[in-house]
């Protein structure tokens, strides 16, 4: 089965690549800019390869009674001013992309709206993200295509035919899937990791994983079974207020996840069977105290 890599920034995502690992800020950074520096501070500390936003036209998203209910939140009482609170304005954007790039860490982000297309594009990301939410909005998707750009796309809540709509309308040469369970946190039993697998020898695209569980097992598991990229969502702490923190990696969980898939990579070797130099006195220590 040949696989080609994909180019995000300067890296490819692939077999025989190394695990391009996401870290999700999401909206963790609960519409503080300074939050969101120290966040993009941890992921770039742990050795993530990107890290990623949410961005959202609240009005032309959602429905007018969606956003007059009831939701208490440090910005408000209905819905429409949390959503409004969490959401970045194109100065702050700004100053992401340019502390990003001081940085030298990729970021980039999931747009659930073609105004939010729009928005994103002028600070040029080196790819885009389809949440698992608007994997049927094939009007999205098709807009999202024509940037030319490298498209990843999550999985959750979503049936297989529907995948199959959704990569039809894409371009698979730009097409990198993830294999996801859309609950916060994911229970381990719904995780269904062997999916991976599956999507790799159907779509023959890169597959990835982005896990929202509380362990790191799984994502290590992910790795193990083929997967070329994980994304996972960060917080400073886990107790924070905010929907997506308790499902979230706080700063050592992250560092210990990325560490352990570095040491996973380096102990899959070439795949070539052979004696190693360590192994010799070995041979002689066991193998010559026989008859």
């Amino acid at each position: 089965m040949t696989i080609k890599p994909i180019k995000i920034g300067n890296k490819y995502v692939g077999p025989g690549k190394p695990c391009f690992f996401v870290s999700e800020i999401g909206i963790n950074h609960n519409g503080d800019i300074s939050l969101a520096k120290k966040l993009i501070d941890i992921a770039k500390k742990a050795g993530s390869d990107a890290v990623k936003f949410q961005k959202r036209s609240i009005n032309d998203l959602y429905k007018e009674e969606e956003l007059k209910k009831y939701r208490e939140s440090p910005f408000g009482k209905t819905y429409e001013e949390y959503r409004s609170g969490v959401e970045f304005n194109y100065n702050e954007y700004k100053k992401i992309d340019t502390y990003c790039k001081k940085e030298k860490i990729l970021w980039f982000a999931s747009c659930w709206d073609v105004q939010s297309v729009d928005f994103i594009e002028k600070l040029n990301p080196p790819c885009y993200k389809i949440a698992s939410a608007s994997l049927t909005n094939h009007a999205l998707l098709k807009y999202v295509k024509t940037k030319n750009k490298p498209i990843i796309m999550s999985t959750g809540m979503s049936t297989m035919k529907e995948i199959d709509q959704a990569v039809k309308t894409l371009d698979k040469k730009k097409l990198i899937i993830l294999h996801c369970t859309s609950s916060y946190p994911a229970k381990k039993e719904e995780l269904n990791l062997k999916v991976i697998h599956y999507l790799m020898k159907k779509y023959k695209v890169p597959i990835g994983y982005s896990g929202h569980e509380t362990l790191l097992a799984p994502s290590l598991a992910a790795v193990s079974v083929g997967a070329s990229m994980i994304e996972r969502h960060i917080t400073i702490d886990r107790a924070m207020w905010g929907n997506d923190h308790a499902a979230s990696l706080g700063p050592d969980g992250l560092w210990k996840l990325i560490a352990n898939i570095k040491n996973i990579e380096t102990a899959f070797g070439d795949g070539k069977k052979r004696i190693y130099k360590s192994e010799i006195k070995e041979i002689k220590r066991i193998k010559g105290a026989f008859k």
